[in-house]
Formats: structure tokens, sequence, C-alpha cells
């Protein structure tokens, strides 16, 4: 009798740590991120921008924290090397491009096996004969297909935005149209809708017009097509327009006027972005001959 009690007991305490040790692992599972993301950054130009960056730097680490992912942020362009990416599945451009040829060749070779981006705003910006060259043809004609900028308008207004494929993760939980925070908005020199590598998710809707408020009669748009979010099918990737801050240069004041990540709709987007750009599933890339 003694011996069938003591066995029972041992038989409790064995149960007792294997219901422990599974719900330990469970535990542990649970906490462990669904993926990392690396934002690169630089700051330096334009006070609109380098607000953005600071503003993104708060968001996403608050968002990473509720979705169970990881974010670091970095102003060291020398960072984008394979080596270094190798430990994150989602890479951000909040403010920028990469300059040295090294760089960008990590970049390339990053997306090209299955790498996943997003990019804001100036993160697609080329001019020739200014600080930004359109000296990267795969970057801007291949990746994003938007070619050189063109024009903008000013100052940063919100627009009306149309989402045009609803079915794609990233906008599947937003309306047909929403009001977009305070935006500086471009235009390219490439033709998006006729690249059939480049899927659409928003442009500009009509009722937005007129968009921007001058002074100059250019810096208002008043008719016309524009994309404002787009993927490229070949990649993992989204760009879109927004990252501009509204800043009072006009009052010398430098005050922030708006801030981008003010907008719980368009917030909607950017989480159900990233996860669908970390869950681990990738596009096939098909290389151009």
């Amino acid at each position: 009798m003694i011996h069938s009690v003591k066995f029972k007991r041992v038989l409790f305490s064995i149960g007792v740590f294997v219901a422990i040790c599974f719900c330990t692992f469970t535990y542990a599972q649970a906490q462990s991120p669904k993926f990392k993301v690396i934002a690169f950054y630089t700051a330096k130009n334009d006070r609109a921008h380098i607000s953005y960056v600071h503003e993104a730097n708060k968001w996403f680490p608050k968002i990473a924290q509720q979705y169970n992912f990881t974010y670091d942020s970095t102003s060291n362009w020398d960072n984008l090397n394979t080596k270094f990416l190798s430990q994150y599945q989602v890479v951000l451009f909040l403010d920028t491009r990469p300059e040295a040829p090294a760089q960008r060749e990590a970049f390339r070779q990053y997306m090209e096996n299955g790498g996943a981006w997003m990019g804001f705003h100036f993160a697609a910006f080329a001019l020739n004969n200014s600080a930004f060259n359109q000296d990267w043809d795969w970057y801007h004609n291949d990746f994003l297909g938007s070619g050189e900028y063109k024009s903008n308008t000013w100052r940063p207004t919100s627009a009306i935005l149309r989402v045009e494929a609803q079915k794609h993760p990233a906008t599947k939980h937003l309306p047909e149209t929403f009001k977009s925070s305070p935006n500086e908005w471009y235009r390219w020199k490439n033709d998006l809708k006729a690249n059939p590598d480049i899927e659409i998710l928003m442009s500009i809707d009509s009722s937005s017009f007129p968009l921007g408020t001058g002074p100059k009669p250019h810096e208002i748009w008043h008719s016309g097509y524009y994309p404002v979010v787009w993927t490229n099918k070949n990649y993992k990737m989204i760009y879109l327009n927004m990252g501009h801050n509204d800043i009072d240069y006009e009052g010398k004041t430098n005050k922030e006027l708006s801030f981008t990540l003010a907008n719980d709709t368009q917030n909607q987007f950017l989480i159900d972005a990233l996860l669908w750009l970390g869950n681990g599933k990738k596009v096939k890339y098909n290389k151009r001959k």
C-alpha cells in the first residue's frame, strides 16, 4: 500500500513536470517573434522627411510589440550587406535609398533571393542633375518601375485615395476610398499602369482635385491619373508615396503641422502590408532576360 501511494505521487510529479514543460514551450513559441524588420534611414535632408523618420521610429516599435515581430532601425547604410540582411525578413527604406555600389548590389541580391521590402516617399526619388541622380536602373526602372521623379504637389494636403486592388492582402481591410494623411504627392516619368509587372494598389481619386494649394500653378493638380501605392509582382515589395509631414516653413517656425501616422485607416494598411511582407511566403522571382 505504501509503495502504491509513492508510485502515484511519482506519477503525479512527472505529470506536473510534463505540464510545466509543455506550458513553458508553448509560451516560448507564442512569444518568439514572427519575423524581424530592419529600417534604414538618413534623416539629414528636409525637415518634413526627418519628422516622418522620427515619427516612424516611435510608431513601428509599438506596432511590432502588438503584432509580435521585431523592429530595428539604423542610419548606417553600410549595414546594407549580405551578412547583416540575413538576420531580417523585411527591409524598410524610410526616407532615402542606398548610394554605394556594394550596398545597392547587396540589396538587389536580397530581393532577388526572396527578401521583402517597403519603401516610403523619398526612397523612390531620383532626378538627374540633382543630389539624387537616376543612376540605378535596376532599382528605379525594373524594381520600382517609376523611373525618374517628374513633379509634385505643394503644400502637403490630404487626398482621397482609391483602393484599386481590394483582394491584395495589404488592402483587404480598406474601404473603397479613404482620406489620407497630408502628404506631398509625387508623379513619375514612367507610366506604371502600362507596366505588366506592376500592380497598383492605390491611386488618387478624382474627387481629390484640385490637389495642392501652390502657390505655383504647377504645384496644384487638376486632373490626371496618379498611382501612390504599388507592388512589383516579381518581388515581395510595396512602395507608398506617403512619408512627408507638413512643416511650417512659410512662418519660419518649423513647427510640425501634420503627421503621416495619425490616420487609423492608412495605418491599418501599413500593418496589413507589413504582416504580408513578413509572412514567410516568397514571391517567385522571374529574372528578366
